[in-house]
């Protein structure tokens, strides 16, 4: 499973490990032994954010997994619904001490709307604010990296005009069926690294006919092909799972997608998520 020793390097030297843990969904009093799971297994890169309402146990999981803070990459995100300033000092803080850690390795905004208006009014001025809070985390060490998610060009731009520090990160929905290739591109020509979440599309890949045939022909399992796409892509990869079996299968990606099959899996189109299309992020918006 070497794949769990290989990193991408951020454009301020930060190494960051290509496959991660995604912990949405994962309850607080059950996200601690899924971070010691994992990180037994040899995961280095766990992600949380407020809006999960795990980050207390993911931070026991990080400081009882008996492996050195140094070791591990941490990463949480500001909550969504906060566009300004004094509240997303507030907020960097609170998620330091609910994780009971000195520092994060990165920390993004979580989406340029709030969740009840996704994609919808204008929070430009509300994102720079809370960028503004987040480099002065960054430059004070309480976070090491920082980034945005589920941030299109517009609101990719509207930051980078203003900013001392280009986002490290913007941590998107991509997967086979969902390749949002002009966008990863625009990051890559600015130095930012895409995260991709969800990368199995909340499960709703599993029943895609043609996935399933692809990977029977490689040997793997279609979470396997869908995480080794998204690898190949360029990105980091963050399955979600608590259970160890599936941490184990998900680092188990040490094949290679041909050319052509690639150009198959960035072509397809399917993003029917069935009743999680009741989440903003799988909407469709």
């Amino acid at each position: 499973m070497s794949i769990l020793n290989d990193t991408y390097t951020l454009t301020n030297g930060v190494r960051i490990p290509k496959l991660g843990l995604g912990t949405w969904f994962i309850d607080d009093d059950k996200a601690a032994q899924a971070v010691r799971d994992a990180v037994q297994i040899g995961y280095r890169n766990i992600d949380t954010a407020q809006a999960y309402g795990n980050e207390r146990g993911v931070g026991e999981g990080v400081r009882t997994a008996g492996v050195p803070r140094p070791d591990l990459f941490v990463s949480t995100k500001l909550a969504a619904e906060i566009k300004e300033y004094d509240a997303a000092v507030a907020a960097i803080d609170g998620s330091l001490e609910a994780m009971g850690l000195d520092y994060v390795d990165l920390m993004l905004i979580h989406s340029p709307q709030p969740w009840d208006d996704f994609r919808g009014g204008d929070y430009a001025e509300g994102n720079r604010e809370a960028w503004r809070a987040l480099e002065e985390a960054h430059k004070a060490g309480k976070i090491r990296s920082i980034g945005v998610s589920n941030f299109q060009q517009s609101d990719l731009e509207n930051i980078l005009a203003g900013a001392t520090v280009t986002p490290h990160v913007n941590q998107l929905l991509v997967h086979a069926g969902n390749t949002p290739g002009e966008l990863i591109a625009f990051c890559e020509s600015k130095g930012i690294l895409v995260e991709s979440y969800s990368p199995i599309a909340h499960g709703e890949i599993l029943t895609n006919v043609d996935v399933a045939a692809m990977a029977e022909r490689y040997g793997v399992s279609v979470p396997q092909l869908c995480i080794r796409y998204t690898l190949q892509l360029g990105t980091v990869s963050l399955p979600k799972t608590a259970n160890p079996e599936h941490m184990r299968a998900n680092a188990e990606v040490d094949f290679e997608i041909s050319d052509a099959d690639m150009a198959a899996l960035r072509d397809l189109d399917a993003r029917d998520y069935g009743e999680n299309a009741a989440f903003p992020v799988y909407s469709g918006r």
